[in-house]
């Protein structure tokens, strides 16, 4: 830091003193914030940054949403909305499990071979995550397990 000062003839203490000295109460910040408020208000805690982004243009108050998202992080302001279901991108086989039936699915005795599968069901309200284990010789379950959350055990 001291280089920096140095080049372009700023003094350490005047750069300190600068760094740490409060803002100033901004006129527009303000009333950016209480139309903020209104609107999240309005729309009973659903809307979002970017819905009151574009709530607050409209009404001639030009803001964007990320400056949206930091006046609504001020007050503690969080969007009731789930947000959008997110999948992972499948990656390579892991190197620990390797796919030893290689689809040699004709199995000649019970409890020689397992197959698992996860998948998700929509609640109503939210996904529902269901693991199965199946004998590939009865091709029945073994065992089930659902939870909330895929991470679950």
């Amino acid at each position: 830091m001291a280089t920096l000062c140095h080049v372009f003839g700023v003094h350490r203490s005047s750069y300190k003193y600068r760094e740490n000295r409060p803002e100033k109460p901004d006129g527009r910040r303000a009333v950016l914030r209480s139309q903020v408020l209104e609107l999240h208000n309005i729309s009973h805690g659903s809307a979002g940054a970017r819905s009151i982004a574009t709530m607050a243009t409209l009404r001639g108050f030009r803001t964007g949403r990320w400056l949206a998202g930091r006046l609504m992080k001020e007050p503690g302001l969080v969007s009731c909305q789930q947000p959008a279901h997110r999948y992972k991108r499948g990656g390579h086989e892991h190197v620990a499990i390797p796919n030893h039936p290689e689809r040699q699915f004709a199995v000649t005795e019970p409890n020689q071979v397992w197959c698992g599968n996860v998948t998700y069901i929509w609640t109503g309200k939210r996904w529902a995550y269901l693991a199965v284990v199946l004998d590939l010789f009865a091709r029945k379950p073994v065992a089930g397990q659902c939870r909330s959350h895929w991470t679950a055990d």
